[in-house]
């Protein structure tokens, strides 16, 4: 994967509804090799599928609870059981099994406060915390896809006469910045 197929991935994630001839332009390609990578990140699985994103306020789940499950019975039996249990939850967003002191990680998304009870549908565990969210304060199915070639800089006028000089990193050094007059 390239730096243009990493342009194309975030193009892709801020709005998957473009056409392909807006993408490519965006990206610098013209509409059929822009196609064709499109085609060759879906055959190799990087994009996994296209999805319309929800408010889940405005359906009526407006509640978002994070629950933590520590389990004592680490089975191959027990894990499979749970994890077709969690899998038939529509009300479970995100799965996860975690290193440390809990197990498992759960993110719910209910009506209520009330409906948020997740027990009586788990096999048997040995503790379980829940916490509500109070406030949502940012959410992404974006994932980064930074390239991995030199920024663009974009120089201004004043920067221009400044002689702004923006030398390549070496090793062991930051990117380094020099004018022909010192900053005050």
């Amino acid at each position: 994967m390239d730096a243009i197929d990493r342009k194309i991935l975030a193009v892709l994630q801020e709005d998957a509804s473009l056409s392909v001839a807006e993408i490519g332009h965006r990206v610098g390609l013209s509409s059929t090799p822009c196609w064709k990578r499109i085609q060759k990140l879906e055959a190799d699985g990087v994009i996994q599928r296209r999805v319309a994103v929800v408010d889940q306020d405005k359906v009526g789940l407006g509640v978002t609870e994070f629950v933590s499950i520590e389990t004592g019975d680490h089975s191959e039996e027990w894990l499979k059981h749970f994890a077709e249990v969690v899998g038939a939850m529509p009300e479970v967003m995100e799965s996860y099994r975690m290193a440390g002191d809990v197990d498992y990680m759960l993110r719910v998304v209910c009506r209520t406060f009330r409906a948020g009870s997740t027990r009586s549908s788990l096999p048997p565990f040995r503790s379980r915390t829940s916490r509500r969210a109070l406030r949502w304060r940012r959410s992404s199915r974006r994932r980064p896809c930074r390239c991995r070639e030199q920024p663009i800089v974009q120089v201004s006028s004043n920067q221009r006469r400044n002689r702004l000089k923006l030398r390549p990193a070496t090793a062991g050094t930051a990117l380094m910045r020099s004018r022909s007059r010192p900053l005050r």
